[in-house]
């Protein structure tokens, strides 16, 4: 489901494994993806919705990260992402490859939960550079509070943050 995410990290690390130190320090579960003078996450986000929110890491790792350094960064890939067709055929073909439907759908389906739409393609056209501090944290939300896993267990509540509420967190960016 989450690909793009998933190929926008190694690609960071293939590109920064000679001057950051691939994986980042862990706090507790959460380990962040690289350590570069501060730690830092690589996301992928969808420039083509409504929403202009990031959901980043665990939060209290975050300020753990942030107490030990002053700040943690995050490296952003922003793009236009086309989704699956309305009669779902890539969601089809994904569900005959990995062989069959998983215990994971088969419980959303139970519990009546909708299914989100496969992401097909990514058009990379940005690549942001954020510092987050706790002057950012001040701006930022929270996500996830409340939620659960599949097996039932609460989910840890993660930083959120939303890009149009960013002015000077933004310490770079690169449009291609």
């Amino acid at each position: 489901m989450e690909w793009i995410g998933f190929y926008f990290q190694m690609v960071c690390e293939r590109a920064l494994a000679d001057i950051a130190q691939i994986p980042g320090p862990r706090y507790g579960n959460v380990e962040f993806d690289a350590f570069c003078s501060i730690p830092w996450d690589f996301k992928a986000h969808a420039i083509n919705t409504s929403s202009h929110q990031v959901i980043v890491n665990d939060s209290e790792a975050t300020a753990s990260a942030i107490e030990q350094y002053g700040a943690v960064g995050l490296i952003l890939a922003l793009g236009e992402v086309i989704y699956n067709d309305q009669e779902r055929t890539f969601q089809a073909w994904h569900e005959e490859v990995k062989g069959g439907a998983s215990k994971y759908t088969k419980d959303r389906i139970k519990r009546g939960a909708w299914s989100r739409r496969r992401k097909v393609s990514f058009a990379l056209e940005q690549i942001s550079f954020i510092q987050i501090t706790d002057d950012t944290l001040v701006k930022c939300g929270s996500f996830q509070q409340d939620f659960r896993n599949a097996d039932g267990s609460p989910r840890r509540a993660k930083v959120l943050i939303d890009l149009e509420q960013l002015d000077e967190e933004t310490a770079y960016f690169l449009e291609l």
